[in-house]
């Protein structure tokens, strides 16, 4: 009899802890039911920009090798190394006295055929030559007069003179060398006014138009200079997979050497209405990006485009506009159509 009552105690205590824990985890599992709270950010527009810095290098506006046209002994040379020198400055003298002498000949002989000319000329009037012995005598003072023009323009090859105002460079030659056409005399640079010659990826050939302003710094000097782009290659390089660019320096400024290495600073994609969310709030996905908008008190996962992103915003091309809330918190918590609560929107 003892028996049965101590087991029919311990069956009602059983029954009452069993109605305790269903009292206790009753509460639990409707707060497990409940929104989730979150942290909303209202969609908003701003400006964005693609920034970009590429090597380049700094070239003369122009630029060239001085040659001699002919083979010749060098007699003089006002070459100082350098110097700055006028379009047409004589550089270089080469030996001309035997040409002289040519021309001295020729012009005596000119002077001999003009008046064999006038005398025939003078003939035919009276018909004391035929009208082809005066002929042969205009064609040979004809001939002379060319002679001479080649013998000038013979010596005047001569005399090496600077293509266009400009710096001249280190000097390979002295008096009494015996130089030609392939002899590297100097060289000189246009240096008042520079060139900026830089490679821009494949990827924003297409962003780059002449015209187009940029700015660049060099080595060791912080200060901006401003550059305009005056001509593109028509082909993209199959090594480096880059187009060359050259720009017009809008500058003149003794820091600015042919040679020397530029940063050039582009800014690429420029948007001043671009959409933009916090880079946290995007979801990367197999195939593609998503959002979560907050509609009515429930997550809605959307699909996106993204363009720019920068250390703290992206920004979408579509799939939301402006006006439109996002999540930005506990988002791999959420799934599709899931209750949520705003804590705070920002």
């Amino acid at each position: 009899m003892r028996r049965t009552i101590t087991m029919a105690t311990a069956v009602a205590l059983l029954a009452v802890g069993c109605k305790d824990d269903k009292k206790q985890a009753a509460p639990q599992a409707g707060r497990q039911q409940g929104p989730m709270t979150v942290v909303g950010y209202i969609v908003k527009t701003g400006a964005v920009s693609e920034p970009l810095q590429l090597p380049g290098t700094l070239l003369p506006m122009e630029e060239t090798e001085i040659h001699a046209e002919v083979n010749g002994r060098v007699v003089s040379h006002a070459i100082n190394e350098g110097a700055y020198v006028n379009k047409g400055a004589l550089l270089v003298k080469l030996f001309d006295g035997d040409l002289q002498a040519q021309l001295k000949k020729l012009e005596v002989q000119l002077q001999i055929a003009e008046k064999t000319e006038e005398r025939n000329k003078e003939l035919l009037k009276i018909n004391g030559i035929s009208q082809q012995d005066y002929d042969l005598s205009f064609l040979q003072v004809s001939n002379i007069k060319a002679d001479i023009e080649l013998m000038k323009t013979n010596i005047a090859k001569t005399e090496i003179r600077a293509p266009f105002n400009g710096r001249i460079g280190f000097r390979n030659i002295s008096i009494g060398a015996y130089i030609t056409p392939a002899t590297i005399i100097t060289n000189i640079k246009q240096v008042n006014q520079m060139k900026l010659q830089f490679s821009v990826p494949e990827k924003y050939t297409s962003k780059i138009a002449v015209g187009q302003s940029i700015s660049f710094s060099i080595e060791g000097n912080t200060k901006k200079y401003l550059a305009k782009v005056y001509a593109t290659e028509a082909t993209v390089s199959e090594t480096s997979r880059g187009m060359n660019v050259r720009c017009v320096v809008q500058q003149s400024d003794a820091a600015l050497v042919s040679g020397a290495f530029a940063k050039v600073d582009m800014d690429f994609a420029k948007n001043s209405n671009a959409i933009l969310v916090p880079s946290q709030a995007v979801l990367p996905q197999a195939r593609g990006k998503k959002l979560i908008l907050y509609k009515d008190g429930v997550a809605k996962f959307v699909d996106v485009q993204t363009g720019i992103r920068d250390s703290a915003n992206v920004e979408i091309t579509s799939g939301v506009v402006p006006g439109d809330t996002i999540i930005t918190t506990g988002l791999l918590g959420l799934k599709p159509d899931a209750k949520v609560k705003l804590s705070k929107v920002q």
